[in-house]
């Protein structure tokens, strides 16, 4: 039993994480490295003890407590605290025990994927208190934490100029840019961070969706799926998704001697933040449905036990081949990925507009796709493009409408629809393909059937309907001559 650490007799850390499991300990050791001394606690003492042990071993910046009381009191004041502990109760928990430890214009920091409404109630109830309050996005996974990941805080500007410091120095650096900027108010960054992470489902499921076709449509191996990636990923497709895709398919299981990927049962966890962006999308009523798509497709994945009996019972299309070249089969599914692509990003930037006025938060559009450049998994090389396309025009509506992202539409819309109607014929689901052109083409009409819908709603439920020919607010009783 580890004994209680005396707090020093003068404070020496200029900043305190709160949680040691793996994020936590890299972002400590981030921290350090960049030259300030960071405090650190874990609610066992054990995993301090490891961590000090282990791979903080020897380093003087690292200031391990093993009391609350006496981690707050190692840290200078105005005293920076980050919480890096499970989302939902536990940060609810650690804020109620820090509050009466802490003084007025203190900072507590949520670096979890907390959701944002939850962000939002707590700066509220820790600003009352006289207490700073932010909630950042931190993406990047564990070597990101550890070498550099692109941060996304949300919540007062005297809470973000407190962490300015550390943060840009401990982010990922593109060039002389550091991959974080100080996103809104209250729940800015973690709305952010989820739509981050929606973004991500798609793109997983789009690449996923991309591999599936070569794979069972074209008969590509392992070693020839790495080199169609690695190629992919020399060129406009360029990003961290792609690279690692690409060396997934070298690896070869020991016990096998077959690619590992394909000893890898197909069913798809998650943790909840695209639901979060979904549920939020359908609050807001914008459509993100290659997102929600990504989510569903995951949900299907885990009925795996179902799906297998179910293909001892349905049948789909027989002996239906591709009648192209496998050279030319390739390039098209590399333009519908990168069409669909653009798509989901789109999306996501078109449900983050929405939420910044609901919410009121001034979020630069374009800030945010240079913070997601480096450190983070959807980093890619065409995040650049859309910075460029919001300096354009800051007021654009959707990425669908900016020359460069509508010339790669249409170089890709034919080669798009070809591979998703492949797909179809051959009995390939591809759900995010699909959705992502469904989205354009309806985003591109000025004209849907919801017509019909408004007339039905109004049939059965006297919901009323608008006319195309003058303003206001009508209703027919439809059973009437």
């Amino acid at each position: 039993m580890a004994k209680a650490a005396k707090a020093p007799a003068q404070p020496q850390a200029k900043f305190g994480i709160i949680g040691m499991a793996v994020m936590g300990q890299n972002l400590a050791l981030n921290v350090a490295s960049k030259g300030f001394p960071c405090a650190v606690y874990n609610r066992t003492a054990a995993r301090t003890e490891e961590f000090v042990a282990g791979p903080a071993a020897g380093n003087k910046r690292i200031i391990p407590s093993y009391g609350l009381k006496a981690f707050v009191a190692s840290i200078k004041r105005p005293r920076k605290v980050m919480l890096m502990v499970k989302a939902g109760e536990a940060v609810d928990d650690f804020i109620k025990k820090l509050v009466p430890l802490l003084d007025k214009g203190d900072l507590v920091i949520d670096g979890g994927n907390s959701l944002f409404k939850d962000t939002i109630r707590r700066n509220k109830a820790l600003e009352a208190k006289g207490i700073l309050y932010i909630g950042t996005g931190v993406s990047g996974g564990e070597e990101g934490a550890l070498h550099g990941p692109a941060i996304m805080p949300g919540g007062q500007k005297a809470a973000w100029a407190l962490v300015k410091p550390i943060f840009t120095k401990i982010a990922a650096q593109v060039g002389s840019d550091a991959c974080c900027t100080y996103i809104g108010p209250d729940g800015a960054g973690h709305y952010v961070k989820m739509v981050h992470n929606g973004i991500e489902y798609g793109d997983m499921q789009l690449i996923s969706e991309a591999y599936f076709i070569m794979a069972t449509a074209l008969g590509l191996t392992a070693s020839e799926l790495h080199e169609v990636f690695a190629e992919w990923n020399a060129g406009e497709l360029n990003s961290y998704l792609i690279e690692i895709t690409a060396d997934i398919f070298t690896k070869v299981d020991p016990d096998t001697g077959n690619a590992l990927v394909e000893v890898i049962l197909d069913k798809a966890g998650q943790k909840g933040t695209g639901a979060w962006t979904s549920q939020n999308a359908l609050e807001l009523g914008v459509a993100a449905p290659t997102i929600a798509e990504a989510v569903f497709a995951r949900c299907i994945s885990a009925v795996k036990v179902e799906r297998v009996a179910a293909a001892q019972q349905l049948v789909g299309p027989m002996d239906v081949n591709w009648e192209i070249s496998r050279g030319e089969a390739i390039e098209r599914i590399r333009q519908a990925l990168y069409a669909s692509k653009v798509c989901s990003y789109a999306q996501g930037f078109a449900l983050i507009r929405e939420a910044a006025k609901e919410y009121k938060w001034d979020i630069k559009f374009g800030d945010l796709a240079m913070i997601w450049r480096g450190g983070c998994i959807i980093r890619a090389q065409f995040l650049h493009r859309i910075k460029e396309a919001f300096d354009r025009d800051p007021g654009l509506a959707n990425l669908l409408l900016d020359p460069y992202f509508k010339g790669i539409l249409e170089k890709a819309q034919a080669s798009w629809r070809e591979v998703v109607a492949a797909a179809s014929m051959m009995g390939i689901p591809v759900p995010a393909f699909s959705s992502a052109l469904a989205y354009f083409d309806s985003y591109r009409r000025s004209r849907l059937p919801a017509n019909l819908i408004q007339a039905q709603r109004d049939y059965f439920g006297a919901h009323t309907y608008e006319r195309v020919d003058r303003p206001g607010s009508f209703h027919t009783e439809w059973l009437k001559e």
